[in-house]
């Protein structure tokens, strides 16, 4: 059963907020990044960019970059820029993008959760990327970016969270993206207690996005736990900062494919390779989005096209060669294309479903792309039977929305 737990979360003062919390810094360029050092002070993207303060270089990953991270991070609590709150509380998050509401509680999930497996998986973590941010985790000491989690609906929680949002809350604003974000701190006793107990009835909570975040902060427990012999489970390295959305909230997004070329062939014969395992249908210049599952949409040469998949080459039975990434792969990327590794080749990019339709369009007329692939997004079914069954999804096949700010509830891990 879960253990899902409430701490004291290290959180940017009230004026302050909606200029601390931060995109993770890989969805900035380096323009816009150093714009948005050079004009917010408070941003907690100094935390994560130190350099840039005294513009003395240092190496990601190193020790004097991690040194600095930690330094930063410290200042701001000095200054007051971060408040401490005093009693162990659960956050209730609210965040209004594009039309939809998401509303989840940040805790703290523990790690024997993910070593035993009530913790679910579904996307396969890289050793040496593991390793590097259990070193960050190791020197910086915090946790500031939750890994996104999704759990049955549960009455008694939804009843909690929605009387909690029905108070004022703590932080309501807008960032730059038009995303508006909200904030509730749950620290009375009682429903603390009753939100914790609530969770240790559900079997098992599935990671939505932030594997590597999780197996890294797993990793790091591990560790500190062998340096002591004698911990007793309840020091906060056994726990790592998480926000959890029952499964209605979450909206999964398509994961689409841009390929470079057409490996040799001509568009008319590569169609009629397509045409030994789809059924191809012309669409014209209108966009074309999938209708259902096994379905593709295709734009090419100003053209958008329908594959639907033939019967003979959807396994149902297969929890991973079902999805239609993997179909897509198989029959299409790696024979006709020759792309065989998603994860190296260079020849292929991925856009993700929450641009649109228009941004497959646009990444073939106006960038270095031949061909588009447009897929029906992952349903929540499929993700947990992949996950149940141990099963591992093939790179970037699904977008989950909502993404949290990094900085916005910060767990401490040695407090």
């Amino acid at each position: 059963m879960a253990k899902i737990i409430p701490f004291r979360g290290i959180r940017p003062s009230k004026d302050k907020v909606h200029l601390v919390a931060s995109r993770s810094v890989d969805g900035y360029d380096k323009k816009q990044l150093h714009e948005k050092l050079a004009s917010n002070p408070y941003s907690f993207l100094h935390v994560i960019s130190p350099d840039f303060k005294d513009g003395k270089r240092t190496k990601p990953g190193s020790p004097a970059r991690l040194q600095k991270v930690k330094a930063q991070y410290l200042e701001y609590i000095k200054e007051d820029v971060f408040i401490t709150d005093k009693k162990p509380a659960y956050y209730i998050y609210q965040q209004f993008k594009e039309g939809n509401a998401y509303t989840g509680i940040i805790g703290c999930s523990s790690i024997d959760d993910y070593f035993n497996g009530v913790i679910k998986i579904h996307e396969q973590t890289l050793t040496e990327r593991e390793q590097k941010l259990m070193e960050y985790l190791e020197v910086c000491d915090f946790n500031a970016e939750p890994v996104l989690f999704s759990y049955p609906n549960d009455a008694v929680i939804d009843e909690i969270t929605a009387k909690a949002t029905f108070h004022e809350p703590v932080y309501d604003f807008t960032t730059t993206d038009r995303v508006r974000h909200k904030l509730w701190v749950l620290d009375d006793a009682e429903q603390v207690k009753q939100i914790e107990k609530r969770f240790e009835k559900i079997p098992a909570v599935y990671i939505a996005d932030g594997h590597h975040r999780s197996a890294s902060s797993a990793l790091l427990g591990k560790s500190r736990r062998e340096k002591n012999p004698a911990y007793k489970g309840d020091e906060p390295y056994n726990f790592y900062l998480g926000v959890f959305f029952p499964e209605s909230q979450l909206k999964i997004y398509d994961f689409n494919r841009v390929v470079k070329d057409l490996n040799g062939l001509n568009s008319e014969a590569f169609i009629e390779r397509l045409e030994e395992k789809f059924i191809v249908t012309l669409k014209g210049e209108s966009e074309y989005k999938p209708v259902k599952k096994h379905n593709f949409s295709m734009y090419l040469e100003g053209n958008w096209y329908s594959l639907d998949a033939k019967k003979e080459i959807v396994h149902n039975e297969q929890p991973v060669g079902s999805l239609d990434a993997s179909i897509l792969t198989e029959h299409i990327l790696s024979p006709i294309l020759n792309i065989h590794d998603l994860k190296t080749d260079k020849r292929i990019g991925f856009v993700s479903g929450i641009k649109g339709t228009k941004e497959l369009k646009n990444q073939v007329d106006k960038w270095n792309y031949t061909v588009a692939f447009g897929l029906y997004p992952v349903e929540m079914e499929q993700l947990k039977h992949i996950a149940d069954t141990n099963n591992i999804m093939p790179p970037k096949t699904t977008w989950v929305e909502p993404k949290m700010r990094s900085g916005l509830v910060i767990y401490s891990l040695s407090e």
